[in-house]
């Protein structure tokens, strides 16, 4: 006889475990199902341990100029072991975390590769084989992403490496090649770059974080570059070979030429692949894009009855927070609470380089793109006397209005601490605010919050600090 439940969810990443929380909260038996670890890439390999690796290079970063602010430290060294070792003990502590929620919620929590057998029935497999059937009226899919592999050289942990790989090293690279300069991308480069390694970082596209603003970009590549960092942009990789000594390349440039180089580590950060594959949909006949995402609605039900999808095995964006608000979204769906669905343009996205960039809604290019007419303003952190206090004053806030309404269309911001601010902007979208009430509203003093103010007061003219 098949375990009977309202709701099962497939994964537990932070859509799926934030699902099943608030299906449990309305009332559902709700069951998740995980083959690995709770919490799945986010908690375990993903967001959360990479910024505890990120906060020690920073740190370590901070200690080297310690005489940039009257201090004095001597004899400062890395060890990338207790670096990955803390790294993973926070990891641990959140996994941990999650499996005292499951508990708290009372939810059944299943280990073992899942596959659906048919509408609402689920087959479990353990890791000793034995198999155990479930059946809902309503599955959610919350299967996740894996890293894309370079098509001749597939990640092998030693020379050649995902983001998994690169968060437990078996050693310090020395001289780091990075293929792809989105988030993951850029995110290693900076950590290996402020821990000691010589990084060159390798785009396709002409310019770096190229969903970002182009002035984040061209700032961020000036800051890399004085970091230290080698930067190709409108560059592609023509060969690449690893042996046990390391990994050779040949690299075209964007003026045609070649650049043959020696690497100690190559990190592949060219985008993700859904985790679809052997679990039943095509048997079910779920519609997928032609890249192998989930085709679902505002309330992310597939085409399936009852079947539904959310996080990384669908529409971009691909970020762990919009994975949990579609887990919320999904669960209140399914009891009936007839959610609001999700404005992917209300989603903010960070990045956690050094320094950092975080942005929500239209960039400047998209919003005329768009046909809007617009007006633009730019504070510079040089103007913040609380970054200048920081010994940050490197970076912007850039806000993007409709001229003719008001509207708040976008805010992109490269400095210190920016991730923390951006969900200021982020409450302005949602809430549909215009100029004015930014304009009118209190910000602290002092504060980096001060130049979010300031960004609004310069697209209207009325700037006070430059």
């Amino acid at each position: 006889m098949a375990e009977s439940y309202d709701l099962i969810v497939l994964g537990s990443g932070p859509g799926g475990y934030v699902a099943a929380i608030r299906a449990a909260q309305l009332g559902l038996k709700t069951a998740i199902v995980e083959r690995e670890l709770l919490g799945g890439i986010c908690l375990n390999w993903g967001c959360i341990p990479t910024k505890a690796l990120l906060r020690s290079a920073e740190i370590f970063h901070y200690m080297q100029h310690a005489k940039d602010y009257g201090l004095a430290a001597e004899k400062i060294s890395a060890d990338i072991e207790a670096v990955v070792k803390r790294s993973r003990g926070v990891a641990k502590q959140l996994n941990q975390g999650v499996t005292h929620l499951m508990k708290k919620n009372k939810i059944a929590v299943h280990f073992g590769e899942g596959k659906l057998t048919g509408k609402g029935k689920l087959s479990v497999t353990d890791k000793d084989g034995k198999k155990t059937d479930l059946e809902a009226k309503n599955i959610i899919l919350a299967t996740g992403a894996r890293a894309r592999d370079l098509p001749n050289l597939p990640a092998d942990g030693k020379r050649v490496w995902t983001y998994r790989h690169a968060m437990t090293p078996p050693e310090m690279p020395s001289k780091l090649l990075v293929i792809g300069s989105g988030a993951i991308g850029i995110e290693f480069a900076s950590f290996y770059n402020d821990m000691g390694a010589e990084v060159t970082v390798v785009e396709m596209l002409d310019r770096i974080v190229p969903v970002e603003d182009a002035d984040v970009s061209t700032f961020l590549e000036k800051a890399l570059r004085k970091q230290g960092m080698n930067i190709l942009t409108s560059a592609k990789i023509d060969k690449i070979e690893a042996d046990t000594n390391g990994v050779k390349a040949t690299i075209t440039g964007k003026d045609g030429k070649a650049i043959n180089g020696e690497y100690s580590h190559v990190i592949v950060a060219i985008g993700i692949v859904p985790n679809t594959e052997n679990i039943g949909l095509k048997e079910l006949g779920v519609a997928m894009d032609d890249r192998g995402f989930l085709k679902t609605d505002p309330a992310c039900k597939t085409n399936v009855d009852g079947l539904y999808a959310i996080g990384d095995i669908t529409a971009p964006p691909w970020l762990a927070h919009k994975a949990s608000h579609e887990g919320v979204i999904a669960a209140e769906a399914i009891a009936g609470k007839h959610p609001h669905a999700m404005d992917p343009r209300n989603i903010p996205g960070c990045t956690y380089c050094h320094p950092q960039i975080a942005s929500v809604g239209l960039t400047e290019a998209k919003a005329k793109e768009a046909g809007y007419e617009v007006k633009v303003g730019n504070f510079p952190f040089i103007g913040n006397g609380k970054a200048i206090a920081l010994g940050e004053a490197e970076g912007f806030v850039k806000t993007v209005f409709d001229a003719k309404t008001g509207e708040l269309l976008g805010a992109h911001m490269i400095g210190a601490e920016v991730t923390e601010l951006i969900q200021g902007y982020t409450i302005g979208k949602t809430l549909e605010t215009t100029e004015a009430e930014l304009m009118e509203t209190v910000f602290p003093h002092p504060t980096l919050s001060e130049m979010m103010h300031e960004s609004v007061l310069a697209a209207y003219g009325r700037v006070l600090h430059i």
